[in-house]
């Protein structure tokens, strides 16, 4: 690497106002869950986290709403 980057005839990304911005949040999962997410990713080849993340966002999406049973 250079010690000294020239940056003055810099152009801005013009795609970067189109990416969606991402919060990193703690949250408990139990085993099982996060389980089915990671072997499911395997299949599809991609992060489990991105597969979450994907299946939350249908969620919003559509208005799905979990079924609760105690």
């Amino acid at each position: 690497m250079k010690p000294e980057y020239d940056f003055s005839n810099a152009v801005k990304n013009p795609y970067a106002k189109n990416l969606k911005s991402k919060k990193v949040v703690t949250i408990r999962i139990d085993d099982e869950s996060v389980d089915y997410f990671k072997q499911l990713s395997k299949e599809m080849n991609m992060p489990y986290q991105t597969l979450i993340n994907l299946y939350l966002r249908d969620c919003v999406k559509t208005g799905r709403k979990p079924v609760l049973q105690w």
